[in-house]
């Protein structure tokens, strides 16, 4: 199918926005996701228009086109408990602020508001991202939780997302969490409960990818299927297991690609994910939108990963349903 292929340029906004637009026009992507850090967007700008045509004349020059940006960092901290010092190293100074637990969250959610407001005067439909969680740090059930204490969580996840959801079907956009650990939803049975919590708002969907249902032994393809109607938006990444007995799936504190880890991401088309059966079902369910390649891998150098991600990428897009039945033909009676 002719979806087009995206560069999420989160693990690249070290770079500034005009080299990575470069890069990816020159390796020959249709556009990018663009992340709101860095200085690939700012979303307090979302007024400025002169800011904002900035970053279209950056795209037009290169080649490039965008569907989706996204704000992970900002949604991580709109529902985290605790706040502590990993946010405020992912964090703008302004969403930090004082550092007070309470008012991070109540800025973050102030940033996704803006986020969605930049989307719309960009002419994008689709943010993509994380929204926390106060419960993920009860995942492995020890000290016990009760289920009132789980269904506070999710209870606290809708009150906070309904005003953020409300600004963003203010605008005509729409929010795709990505089902990832550490979030509201994880996994299968939390995707549900999350959709659920927050009455299936039309604006709210999901970020599919695959690369953290591998490691969970999870099925990407059955998720797929049974979520269609949910998928806003789909990102390309990869992990691979190593479990040998000694390695566990929880990573075991292990930095990325150190050998005891039990999984750890790698370069597109370098792992176990079933990417065809996964586009095949992207084709079952009608999926269009765009196929975003997110490189993570601490052993390959980005400037190979990406380049050889769309090569990849392009060859599944290319797997087309034929107009008819394979076997239509037998039943053809010749005039």
């Amino acid at each position: 199918m002719a979806r087009p292929i995206t560069l999420f340029t989160g693990q690249w906004a070290d770079l500034p926005f005009e080299e990575v637009a470069r890069l990816a026009g020159e390796w020959g992507y249709d556009g990018l996701e663009i992340a709101c850090w860095g200085d690939h967007i700012d979303v307090s700008r979302w007024d400025d228009e002169a800011y904002v045509q900035s970053r279209r004349d950056i795209l037009e020059r290169n080649g490039l086109k965008v569907w989706t940006i996204s704000n992970h960092l900002a949604g991580q901290a709109v529902c985290d408990d605790p706040i502590d010092e990993r946010h405020r190293d992912i964090l703008n100074d302004r969403v930090w602020g004082d550092g007070d637990p309470e008012g991070v969250r109540q800025r973050a959610s102030e940033e996704l508001k803006m986020t969605a407001r930049f989307a719309a005067a960009l002419g994008v439909t689709t943010v993509t991202g994380f929204t926390g969680s106060s419960i993920w740090k009860a995942v492995a059930m020890f000290p016990p939780a009760s289920d009132e204490w789980i269904a506070a969580g999710y209870r606290d996840f809708a009150d906070r997302w309904h005003p953020i959801l409300d600004v963003f079907e203010e605008v005509g956009v729409r929010f795709a969490l990505e089902v990832h650990p550490s979030e509201i939803a994880y996994d299968y049975w939390t995707a549900k409960a999350t959709l659920d919590a927050i009455g299936h708002r039309p604006s709210f969907g999901i970020n599919f990818d695959p690369s953290h249902f591998k490691w969970q032994q999870l099925d990407p393809v059955a998720f797929v299927l049974d979520f269609a109607d949910h998928i806003f938006h789909v990102h390309v990444k990869e992990s691979v297991t190593n479990l040998d007995g000694r390695n566990g799936v929880l990573g075991s504190h292990l930095p990325w690609a150190n050998p005891r880890r039990g999984w750890t991401f790698v370069s597109t088309a370098h792992g176990q994910v079933p990417w065809e059966p996964l586009f095949r079902a992207l084709n079952a369910i009608g999926y269009d939108g765009p196929t975003s390649v997110e490189w993570e891998d601490a052993g390959m150098d980005r400037l190979q990963g990406a380049p050889e991600a769309l090569a990849f990428v392009r060859r599944l897009n290319a797997i087309t349903p034929p107009a008819a039945a394979f076997d239509a033909a037998f039943s053809t009676k010749a005039e």
